[in-house]
């Protein structure tokens, strides 16, 4: 009988879960052991042909390496993932910076979306302290389904973009910043306490958590009916 997981003994992998939810599972690396990591990416990538995995160390790459020669690792984001090379990217969501050091967290979100299958367009290094950088965009970030925007320091990026926008804006505060920023805390509330309408915010460096979010509301977007009821 299929209980909708395959149970390895010490994981039950939830195989059921890109019937349920659209999304197969996606691994989260850091803090699991090198053999029970390469089996459960050995065990995702035959049931579906693909695999990805957040959080992952440069050492946990060349473990799951030796058990999928065709493994792929991006140092920036930390992601390491395995097939969907030719998947037809759909919608659009624009993946925004305040600075360069917000990158890797932003590199998580395009990525983890376009695994999903959603075309990304990015715009890096736009924040409020050049927002001349920002208004030279505008109207590309605009079009987007959905804007991510991630920012450290006082977070302001967000409700900037908030404020331009039509569509949905997902907040990511990260740990960029001084002391007083309390390692993303500073931005964190300042994009709960937001007045620009529309943002809604995920945890400190929450990229995957922020690509996948996007990642629903871009195929809502893409599935939606015309004015006219049709598609």
């Amino acid at each position: 009988m299929d209980q909708g997981y395959k149970d390895l003994g010490f994981a039950r992998l939830d195989t059921d879960r890109r019937e349920r939810t659209g999304f197969a599972e996606v691994i989260f690396c850091e803090g699991k052991e090198d053999e029970h990591l390469k089996k459960i990416f050995k065990n995702l990538y035959d049931e579906y042909g693909e695999v990805f995995g957040t959080r992952a160390s440069l050492a946990q790459f060349e473990a799951v390496k030796t058990m999928i020669p065709e493994i792929r690792y991006d140092k920036t984001s930390r992601i390491l993932k395995a097939g969907g090379e030719d998947k037809i990217l759909i919608g659009n969501i624009a993946v925004c910076t305040a600075g360069t050091a917000d990158i890797p967290v932003a590199e998580e979100a395009a990525q983890t979306a376009e695994f999903f299958g959603n075309k990304v367009n990015r715009f890096y290094d736009v924040g409020v302290s050049g927002i001349h950088r920002l208004m030279a965009v505008k109207d590309q970030i605009s079009e987007a389904n959905c804007v991510i925007a991630v920012a450290g320091m006082e977070g302001a990026l967000p409700s900037v973009i908030g404020g331009l926008v039509s569509n949905p804006v997902i907040g990511v505060p990260t740990s960029v910043g001084y002391g007083v920023g309390a390692g993303g805390m500073a931005a964190l509330h300042a994009m709960l306490s937001t007045c620009a309408n529309g943002v809604a915010t995920v945890n400190i460096d929450n990229g995957y958590g922020a690509g996948y979010l996007a990642s629903q509301i871009n195929r809502l977007a893409v599935n939606a009916p015309d004015k006219d009821g049709s598609k």
